[in-house]
């Protein structure tokens, strides 16, 4: 500090001896530091204008220019369409993935939130906003409704997607193997997935006459998803009915619009709205006794029958890893798009018992968990 020769005030000397000394730690205790609000687990996110106010009584935005100030630590921004709510088990992923590259969140490496929490909207402003405070590296998880116009306006900082798209259809990289542009990432491609999603829900919903699929109209990849999980119902003689929603409040007339077709099963996709509001569509099944099946095993850990995807938290460990190794000095157009390689089916008991299903033995033998 003395090398600027200016008398720093008593508030920047707060500031910079609470970035350095507690506010990182307070961090991996899942606390809103003097908020006394908590998150979900392992989540490090401080909102930078409630936290100032808190301390010193000024809407001063401290953690970009705070942390500026301890030379040699890079800063890695973390944007999210959810929330620290849903994602906080995510945010431990990410990191634990950066711990195996040798970074260590508040030790050598910073990160920077930015959370959309549904508005999608957001998304391209919030990105462009962790670049300009010099974000060394970009990550980027459900941000599928943005993701084209997000690589379109950053052309520079690295970036690591998590998506469920196929990122080569979607134009953001030239090819898996070879991404050949400042953007690489881990997806799961939800083609893969429609088959045995299909297969499973008819094993356990008695094959029904007609599955509806729920999709979200806004997401970019809807065209691909629509066209995939047709072919996939086709191959197996299944009809079904595609129930667009696209906002928060069309939840409860796609609901009645399956219910009036008598859809006998439900397929939900993978979607950054649909998670945010799972415990929601989680309770409307129940409500109209629709057997579902979901992308995410976190839907089945709030009361949904059964899911069957790519563990997430696999998927963010691996962007962790990417991030730190791109900090490291490897360029990210010649890292190979990563596809997982952990895929978990889980099962809800209670809530099978509740729709008067009876659960095949084989499939208990196979489910990676069974809630009981």
């Amino acid at each position: 500090m003395a090398q600027s020769g200016h008398r720093l005030s008593r508030r920047t000397r707060l500031l910079l001896t609470l970035s350095g000394r507690g506010v990182l730690n307070l961090e991996r205790r899942n606390l809103l530091c003097f908020c006394g609000k908590r998150f979900g687990r392992g989540v490090g996110f401080v909102h930078r204008r409630g936290f100032i106010k808190t301390i010193v009584g000024s809407a001063v935005a401290w953690p970009l220019a705070a942390r500026a100030q301890q030379p040699g630590m890079p800063v890695i921004g973390f944007l999210s369409g959810r929330s620290p709510k849903s994602d906080g088990h995510l945010v431990d992923a990410f990191r634990k993935g950066l711990n195996d590259v040798g970074y260590i969140d508040g030790r050598n490496v910073a990160i920077e939130y930015r959370w959309a929490d549904g508005q999608f909207d957001r998304l391209l402003e919030l990105a462009t906003d962790l670049v300009r405070n010099n974000a060394a590296v970009l990550f980027a998880g459900a941000v599928d409704a943005k993701i084209k116009e997000i690589k379109a306006a950053i052309s520079k900082t690295p970036i690591v997607f998590a998506t469920g798209g196929d990122l080569v259809e979607l134009g953001v990289v030239a090819s898996m193997n070879r991404p050949g542009t400042n953007a690489t990432g881990v997806t799961v491609i939800a083609a893969e997935l429609w088959p045995k999603q299909l297969e499973l829900l008819r094993k356990l919903a008695g094959s029904p006459n007609l599955v509806a699929v729920l999709i979200n109209p806004n997401n970019v990849t809807t065209r691909a998803s629509v066209r995939d999980v047709e072919a996939a119902a086709r191959a197996i003689n299944q009809d079904v009915l595609i129930v667009n929603v696209g906002t928060q409040a069309d939840f409860n007339s796609a609901f009645t619009t399956l219910v009036q077709k008598r859809a006998g099963g439900l397929l939900v996709s993978v979607d950054a709205l649909f998670t945010n509001r799972r415990e929601e569509i989680v309770t409307l099944a129940a409500t109209h006794a629709v057997p579902a099946i979901y992308g995410r095993r976190e839907f089945a850990e709030v009361g949904g029958l059964m899911s069957y995807g790519a563990s997430t938290i696999d998927q963010y460990r691996q962007a962790g890893y990417y991030a730190g190794r791109i900090l490291k000095g490897d360029n990210p157009s010649v890292l190979p798009v990563l596809q997982p390689t952990k895929f978990e089916l889980v099962i809800n008991m209670k809530t099978a018992k509740a729709l008067g299903l009876e659960v095949p033995v084989h499939l208990q033998q196979i489910a990676d968990e069974v809630v009981e």
